[in-house]
């Protein structure tokens, strides 16, 4: 475990290289990575990867990037999504989404808090740590995963598991938001359609059809009623859900319509099952009406933009460890050591990377990066400059803290 001399080290070289991080970091959210298209973000990030000397670095088949740094037995995987959200209306904005601004040492920009903010610190936390002899090659693998999370929670690691560079690591840091503090956990989701099927007719004798979206209308109804029924648990909290979308299939705009679908994001908390999910789902269509209407989970297989498939399933398990979890517990130790205030370990409003890292495929993972998870997907994408640098030491130091 680092001592008070090997932090203030870190500190010390991490202090060096500020302005480095922060033009990296300018430079990243600089370059549009909307839709999961990573070629040219990822370029980038491959240049600084080279230029710190990691020891391998390449884009994967589904086209995330990633750089490997030594060959020791304990794996660890610094996880940060590089895609992000678009812009939406432009004209929203007071200052270019991609060139940003730095005000009071917060730099505004697409992408500065979800989540190209912990790339900088976690390329060069990796390179310091292995330059200052904290993290030793012979005993550690490190993988700095840049990857596309907003194309589908859990692909990318998933894919980085199972197909190409399969590898399964020990240990897992996710670097979205946390407000420089570990978060342990987050809900999970279930993404269904619920389709009802009616019977078109010429608008103007509407009394010969059936109408799929009147149809629909009390289902949508019941469900905004849902949710206090829903379950709870203590850490996670309460489970939710929302109508996130709809289509609707008509000959023409004169016309009954003849089918209307409805997508659902189904927040899930400890306690809550898929079944339990479909159960509910089913209860709130009319009995009268049940063979009118039918229940889907989503499926995900649409190529990648270098046309690489990997399918799953839209179910995302949730998960949590215990604040005494031996990660979770070094995850602390290193923000003590780094001098961060104390702060109680939490969790994301939001879902992750961690829904396949720690829910699917069981791996110990916590999250910790800077900025607050409020910010993500606004115009107001955000995140501090002196976290972005404090967070370096964060990962350079990590390793170091867990025990063998």
């Amino acid at each position: 475990m680092p001592d008070s001399s090997a932090v203030q080290t870190v500190h010390q070289a991490v202090e060096a290289h500020r302005e480095a991080i922060i033009r990296f970091l300018r430079e990243i959210v600089a370059i549009p990575s909307m839709e999961s298209q990573l070629g040219a973000v990822g370029e980038r990030v491959a240049e600084e990867m080279n230029r710190l000397g990691f020891d391998e670095v390449r884009f994967d088949k589904m086209g995330n990037i990633f750089g490997r740094m030594g060959h020791g037995p304990t794996v660890i995987v610094y996880d940060s999504h590089i895609d992000t959200v678009g812009v939406g209306d432009p004209s929203a904005w007071a200052w270019d989404p991609f060139q940003g601004k730095v005000e009071d040492g917060v730099l505004f920009a697409r992408g500065a808090c979800d989540e190209k903010g912990s790339t900088p610190g976690m390329i060069y936390g990796i390179a310091l740590g292995r330059d200052l002899g904290l993290i030793d090659p012979d005993r550690f693998t490190m993988y700095y995963f840049g990857n596309m999370e907003e194309w589908c929670d859990g692909i990318a690691p998933n894919s980085f598991v199972e197909a190409d560079p399969q590898v399964r690591p020990d240990f897992v840091v996710i670097g979205e938001p946390t407000k420089m503090q570990v978060y342990r956990g987050h809900k999970g989701r279930l993404e269904l359609k619920i389709t009802a099927k009616g019977k078109s007719a010429h608008a103007a004798a509407n009394q010969l059809g059936d109408n799929a979206i009147y149809k629909m209308l009390p289902v949508i109804e019941a469900i905004s009623r849902m949710e206090p029924e829903l379950g709870d648990d203590p850490f996670l909290g309460h489970g939710k859900i929302t109508v996130s979308d709809m289509e609707v299939s008509t000959p023409s705009i004169n016309a009954v319509p003849d089918e209307c679908t409805i997508y659902i994001d189904r927040r899930m908390t400890f306690g809550e099952t898929r079944a339990d999910v479909r159960r509910q789902l089913e209860a709130v269509i009319p009995a009268d009406k049940r063979s009118d209407f039918t229940i889907e989970e989503l499926f995900y297989d649409e190529p990648s933009y270098t046309g690489f498939v990997f399918p799953v399933e839209k179910y995302f398990p949730a998960w949590a460890y215990a604040e005494d979890h031996p990660l979770v517990q070094a995850g602390q130790a290193t923000r003590t050591a780094i001098g961060l205030p104390d702060a109680p370990s939490g969790k994301w409003g939001f879902s992750t990377n961690g829904i396949y890292w720690a829910g699917k495929a069981d791996i110990p993972s916590i999250g910790f990066g800077p900025g607050d998870e409020l910010t993500a997907h606004t115009t107001e994408d955000s995140v501090a400059l002196d976290d972005v640098v404090k967070a370096t030491e964060f990962y350079a130091l990590l390793p170091g803290m867990i025990e063998d």
